[in-house]
């Protein structure tokens, strides 16, 4: 999603404190954000919500691209990457709303929350980066997270929990492609060819999905789009204030609001276990976030969703 390239280390006064309100703030929007879209499921279909949350935020971005950067700023040499992230972020952003519309909105969250696990072992696998060994301690714990949010064997297994996990994968390949791009490629142009490529694949489906919505969705669906322009113009002033070692860590206040909000509008709440699993995922997120070269990319860039 939009955003812009981070200072370098030795160009900008570290500022965690003032980069921490920002992460938070944006933690927040997404939060409300997940809320709309679980509003919005409920009268249309997941294709339709996912669509104009491309399209709208597409277009609260072009005239930023347009007055901070000339159309020539915007070709690249690595396409292909571009294709494979966009592909990626389309598809973790198809199974983190229809988990929204699934299951409760804290749990949607949670699962989308395990991309950094998944990280090393794409980045590994792919670009043979090598996993420290406090990174393979921490993703097991993870793991173990997931499992206790999962619960198989204690007759409150849901198989949709699937999907939900299939958003922190895919989730994580967006990064970890960005990741291979970031090197050549401004946090802008990465932000536009998603932008374009989600809108143009997204819009697919509709010739079998198109669904007429009704006048008081419309400007949900607009709503959509401008939270998660905002939520991501956050991020990116957050990631722009620290280093992502030091504010990163507070993404996840997502998790928190998104249970604040869901028990405000649908009566939602966490057992013991989950939040159990919520804190093991938490803490192993934190360490790979850390430890691994990945949470180097941009802010914005480096959450595919939502």
């Amino acid at each position: 999603m939009p955003g812009v390239s981070m200072p370098q280390p030795n160009t900008y006064r570290s500022q965690p404190l003032t980069g921490a309100v920002f992460v938070l703030s944006a933690s927040l929007v997404f939060a409300i954000l997940g809320a709309v879209i679980k509003i919005v499921s409920a009268s249309l279909s997941n294709e339709m919500i996912v669509f104009f949350r491309n399209a709208c935020a597409l277009i609260f971005i072009l005239p930023w691209v347009w007055i901070r950067h000339p159309p020539g700023g915007i070709r690249t040499r690595c396409f292909q990457l571009h294709l494979v992230r966009s592909i990626a972020g389309l598809a973790a952003m198809y199974c983190f709303f229809y988990t929204i519309a699934k299951l409760q909105l804290s749990e949607a969250f949670l699962l989308v929350s395990t991309a950094p696990l998944f990280i090393p072992m794409i980045a590994y696998a792919w670009m043979r980066e090598p996993v420290a060994n406090n990174v393979r301690g921490a993703i097991l714990i993870g793991f173990v997270g997931i499992v206790m949010i999962l619960k198989p064997g204690f007759g409150m297994f849901q198989p949709v929990a699937f999907v939900g996990l299939g958003s922190g994968v895919f989730a994580a390949v967006a990064m970890v492609s960005i990741r291979r791009m970031s090197a050549s490629e401004p946090a802008i142009r990465i932000v536009f060819y998603f932008a374009v490529l989600s809108s143009v694949m997204s819009a697919g489906p509709l010739f079998w999905s198109w669904q007429s919505p009704q006048p008081e969705i419309w400007w949900m669906l607009v709503l959509i789009g401008l939270l998660a322009t905002v939520g991501q113009f956050l991020l990116t002033k957050g990631y722009g204030f620290a280093p992502a070692a030091q504010v990163g860590p507070f993404v996840y206040a997502n998790i928190v609001f998104a249970t604040f909000v869901g028990w405000i509008f649908w009566g939602e709440t966490l057992d013991l276990q989950t939040w159990l699993g919520a804190f093991l995922i938490c803490i192993a997120g934190i360490v790979t976030t850390r430890r691994t070269k990945v949470h180097a990319i941009a802010g914005p860039t480096a959450r595919p969703v939502p």
